[in-house]
């Protein structure tokens, strides 16, 4: 079990169940549970041969760790979307397709980690980059937060930001982070162009080469009092500038 990865959750073992059903080993279902949803949920597992077990709610609780299950837990192995970020730019230029990437640094919450996913699937975001120190990796709550998104964006965790920064750069996509200091409104971007949105965490913000690496820095118009928005809405505000001016062009 150790070598498995728990999903809870509905979404999450749904997405897992119809993106990877290969990858399911077992699930566990509350034993007292007999709802259209549960039912809905164990025909999708027995049409992809994984094991279904009833069991106490609070078997769910151990195995959950601690995470909102909502009467669902899974085990399962661990899926890898992409190997490295090189993988995602290769098969891009393949479909002649400009790159969009979401860059998170220092993002440690796993409830905004899994908001920022299920934004970057929405908008169409190739892969999300993070570095692999002062950063969450995809535990369950990120999972269930990611509403299935998680399945289906790779989430690339680096050694070293600013040198990954910098190859991005090489393979000739704009990088654009986000400060409340910069001079140029998110909506002077070009987002045609093959580009990554570079996002600090709150409060932090980007770490100092994380920032200086960067093509071009962007503020986010603010209109009322608070003085910046949480990481998750921030990403999702300039992920949809990009859609927004894509689909026009």
């Amino acid at each position: 079990m150790s070598s498995l990865q728990v999903l809870a959750g509905f979404h999450a073992v749904t997405a897992r169940l119809r993106h990877a059903p290969d990858s399911v080993k077992e699930l566990y279902i509350e034993a007292s549970r007999r709802d259209k949803r549960v039912q809905s949920l164990v025909q999708l597992a027995e049409k992809a041969r994984v094991r279904v077990l009833p069991v106490p709610a609070d078997r769910l609780d151990g195995l959950a760790r601690g995470t909102r299950h909502q009467g669902v837990v899974a085990l399962a192995q661990p899926v890898v979307l992409a190997i490295d970020i090189d993988q995602v730019l290769d098969e891009l230029e393949d479909r002649n397709e400009p790159a969009l990437l979401l860059v998170l640094d220092g993002v440690t919450d796993p409830h905004n980690l899994g908001a920022c996913l299920r934004t970057a699937d929405a908008a169409g975001v190739h892969a999300v980059i993070a570095p692999r120190d002062k950063a969450v990796g995809l535990n369950s709550t990120v999972q269930r937060v990611a509403c299935g998104a998680a399945e289906t964006v790779p989430y690339i965790m680096v050694t070293n930001l600013a040198r990954t920064l910098r190859h991005l750069k090489e393979r000739d996509v704009w990088l654009v982070g986000t400060d409340d200091q910069a001079t140029a409104s998110l909506h002077q971007i070009d987002g045609r162009r093959a580009m990554a949105w570079v996002m600090g965490a709150e409060g932090e913000g980007m770490r100092r080469l994380t920032r200086e690496t960067c093509d071009e820095l962007v503020h986010i118009p603010m209109c009322g009092s608070v003085e910046s928005l949480n990481v998750s809405v921030a990403s999702a505000v300039c992920l949809y500038e990009t859609v927004r001016q894509r689909q026009q062009g």
